[in-house]
C-alpha cells in the first residue's frame, strides 16, 4: 500500500507524515458505528462534545430500538432531545438531527445509497444544505458513513500542520481540506486513517497548550 501511495502522491511531505503516524500509532479503526445511519447520527451528536457522551446518547437510542430513519422521525423533538441529552446542547442537536433525517427521507426517499451515488461535490452540497450540518460534519458523514473520499479537517489538523508550516495563518477549512485532497490519492481508506491518526496525534502529543514535541512521530518532519 505504501509503495502504491508513494507513486501516486504529488506531495511527498504529507504522505511522509501519514507514514510516520501510522508506524507510530498503528491503524485506528475509525469510525465507531454499526450502520451508516448510526454514523450520521454520531457525526451530528459529536459536535462540541467528546465521544464518550455521544456513546451514551446513542446507547439511549439503541435501548429504545430507535436507530432507524422511520423510528427517529416518528419521535417529537422533545422526545428526541431527552434521549440524546448526554451529548449536550440536546435541544439544538435534536433540531439539527431532525433536519438531516428529513433531508434523507424527503430528498432521497430514505435511501442513503441515493445520496452516496451522487458526485462527491453534489453529495457534499446536499448535506451542507441541511441546517446545522457544517463542513466537518458533512465530510465526516461522507467519509465514515458513505465511504467516499472526502477529507475531514478539524482543530487537530490545523494545529499539527500549522506547527509544521503547512497551514498558514488565515487558511480556512476549505483551503486545508483542498490541500490534502490535491496532494493525496482520492482513497477513502487513506483519508479515514489519516484523519484518525491526526486526532490521536493532537490528543496525545500536539496538545494546544503544552505540546510534547520530544519523541513525537512528526519530530523533525
Amino acid at each position: 500500500m505504501t509503495q502504491a501511495l508513494a507513486a501516486a502522491a504529488p506531495a511527498p511531505r504529507l504522505l511522509e507524515a501519514y507514514q510516520r503516524l501510522l508506524a507510530a500509532f498503528g491503524p485506528q479503526h475509525w469510525w465507531p458505528g454499526q450502520t451508516p445511519l448510526e454514523v450520521m447520527v454520531g457525526a451530528v451528536l459529536t459536535q462540541n462534545t467528546n465521544w464518550g457522551n455521544v456513546e451514551r446518547a446513542i446507547n439511549n437510542l439503541k435501548a429504545g430500538n430507535l436507530l432507524s430513519l422511520a423510528a427517529l422521525r416518528a419521535l417529537d423533538l422533545d422526545q428526541l432531545a431527552q434521549l440524546i441529552r448526554p451529548a449536550g446542547y440536546y435541544n439544538l442537536k435534536a433540531r439539527r438531527l431532525r433536519n438531516l433525517l428529513d433531508l434523507v427521507a424527503l430528498r432521497f426517499g430514505g435511501d442513503l445509497e441515493a445520496l452516496w451515488s451522487l458526485p462527491l461535490d453534489q453529495a457534499r452540497q446536499a448535506l451542507l444544505a441541511s441546517k446545522g450540518v457544517g463542513p466537518e460534519t458533512a465530510d465526516s458523514i461522507l467519509l465514515y458513513a458513505g465511504g467516499l473520499p472526502s477529507f475531514v479537517v478539524d482543530a487537530y489538523t490545523f494545529r499539527a500542520l500549522g506547527r509544521h508550516g503547512l497551514a498558514e495563518p488565515g487558511l480556512d477549512y476549505h483551503g486545508l481540506r483542498a490541500l490534502f485532497m490535491a496532494s493525496l490519492p482520492a482513497q477513502a481508506a487513506l483519508y479515514n486513517e489519516y484523519h484518525a491518526l491526526l486526532v490521536r496525534l493532537g490528543k496525545e502529543r500536539c496538545k494546544k497548550g503544552r505540546p510534547l514535541c520530544a519523541g513525537c512521530p512528526l519530530e523533525g518532519w
